[in-house]
């Protein structure tokens, strides 16, 4: 599967990303389906889980503070309360999926930012890259 974060493009990823050595999303297609499949633990400025996607779904919403919309092409989560993307993602072709926009804590207390234009962690950056992973992880920072 090739993984597209920001306007980078990570070919034949294993659908992980790790964020700052650590795994934070795992993107899946269903072989039946095509359905986009998202885990994702989504941390405070502490480390602490505060939300937590498992296939798809809020398994754990803390003070119910985010909103997730998704069809099985796509897949949004949001924080209402201050507008903020935390995570948008879409199938923008078998096999290729799209990790467009996004902001949120990594398990390390820092900020990432994900726009349609790049990625980037503190002063780490990266616009416009192609990677062949061979096989592995997506790894940012």
């Amino acid at each position: 599967m090739d993984v597209e974060v920001g306007s980078n493009l990570y070919r034949n990823t294993d659908g992980m990303i790790e964020i700052e050595g650590v795994p934070q999303i795992q993107v899946a297609l269903k072989p039946t389906t095509g359905a986009l499949l998202v885990n994702f633990a989504l941390f405070n400025a502490e480390g602490k889980v505060t939300a937590k996607l498992n296939d798809s779904t809020l398994m754990i919403n803390e003070k119910r503070a985010y909103e997730m919309t998704k069809t099985p092409k796509s897949l949004l989560l949001t924080h209402p309360a201050s507008g903020t993307v935390i995570l948008q993602m879409e199938v923008k072709a078998p096999a290729v999926v799209a990790f467009t926009k996004g902001e949120f804590h990594t398990i390390k207390g820092h900020m990432i930012r994900i726009t349609p234009t790049e990625w980037n962690i503190d002063k780490l950056r990266a616009s416009g890259t192609t990677q062949d992973v061979k096989g592995g992880s997506v790894v940012l920072g």
